[in-house]
């Protein structure tokens, strides 16, 4: 199984054309938090599935759609998703145990709207944060993560640049 997954967070109710024609290529798209609108989500392509999680910014609205944590294997790969983990070595208080327990592969937050990637071998877990595709953050540079999941493989990484946070 090849599953395409574009990876995005921190989108503080702002989606452009720039970010959904990166969108339409995947088989899913997971949200890492602070979506600040169910409009964006609404505007992301149809008939994909769509994982998310609300961010601290986000209202009961979202919070009714979409959990604080996933949990979730697909295509050989255990996922954990929440929007505020830390990162590397020092994560958020009781994330590490939540990867831990739950043998995740790959731990997936958002937050930092700082774009980053790392191995954590104490874990044997690969860290992900897409940074910010939104326009409200300190972040210079709007970013979105692309990869594939292959029998139990994370594949294909690429960081994709969506423009400058002030302009389009």
């Amino acid at each position: 199984m090849h599953i395409k997954i574009a990876l995005i967070s921190d989108s503080h109710s702002y989606i452009d054309h720039t970010t959904l024609s990166y969108l339409q290529d995947v088989d899913e798209i997971w949200h890492a938090g602070d979506i600040g609108s169910l409009e964006v989500m609404e505007a992301l392509p149809k008939g994909k599935p769509v994982r998310g999680v609300f961010g601290n910014i986000d209202d009961q609205s979202i919070q009714e759609e979409y959990p604080e944590w996933q949990e979730f294997e697909l295509a050989g790969v255990k996922v954990l998703m929440t929007h505020i983990g830390g990162k590397p070595p020092q994560y958020a208080k009781g994330v590490k145990q939540k990867i831990k327990d739950f043998g995740a592969q790959l731990f997936i937050c958002g937050h930092s709207h700082i774009c980053k990637v790392e191995f954590d071998p104490a874990l044997n877990c690969l860290y992900m944060n897409p940074g910010a595709m939104g326009r409200h953050g300190f972040h210079i540079m709007r970013t979105l993560l692309l990869f594939d999941l292959e029998n139990g493989k994370i594949q294909n990484l690429r960081v994709v640049e969506l423009g400058k946070r002030g302009g389009i």
